[in-house]
């Protein structure tokens, strides 16, 4: 793993096999990026690219000092927590509509502290089998500094439709 920093300023942008336009994204990526979930809301998730045939997401946090442990760092269970997001989103750009990825297994590592401002993160899925699926994750600060990797195992579920009583 290499300590220095990657170029956060090309996340987002425009380039081979990533799309930046949200109404060419799939449907359920789309879905989700127009009403985040609660949690997504709070750590301050925005979705910047995605590259479904390499199954890549870039995006960033607008961390705020909400999340913050009382030193100041961001705290870990929040870390965790905007990696998965990064890796959930990696794994559902491949999903069929109606499929979700509920987390069997998430191990997250931290590399340095995580402060309040810009966060950027990439999922990108190792593995895609019919039932479970292999991602991983990448946290960087504004300058591009390595915060945190993680790794995880989702399982595909289709959901069912109610029936009207």
């Amino acid at each position: 793993m290499s300590t220095n920093p990657i170029d956060v300023s090309r996340l987002g942008s425009a380039r081979t096999g990533f799309e930046t336009a949200c109404e060419n994204w799939p449907p359920n990526v789309k879905a989700a990026h127009e009403k985040p979930s609660p949690t997504s809301a709070h750590l301050g998730l925005e979705l910047l690219a995605v590259d479904k045939q390499g199954g890549i997401v870039e995006m960033a946090f607008n961390a705020g000092d909400k999340l913050c442990n009382k030193w100041g760092g961001i705290q870990g269970g929040n870390v965790a927590a905007m990696l998965d997001d990064a890796m959930a989103f990696a794994i559902g750009l491949n999903l069929d509509w109606g499929q979700i990825s509920p987390t069997l297994e998430l191990k997250v590592s931290m590399l340095a502290p995580a402060r309040p401002g810009r966060i950027y993160a990439i999922g990108q899925v190792v593995r895609r089998g019919r039932s479970v699926g292999f991602v991983e994750g990448q946290l960087y600060d504004a300058e591009g500094h390595l915060l945190a990797t993680g790794s995880s195992t989702a399982n595909f579920v289709t959901l069912k439709k109610r029936e009207k009583k």
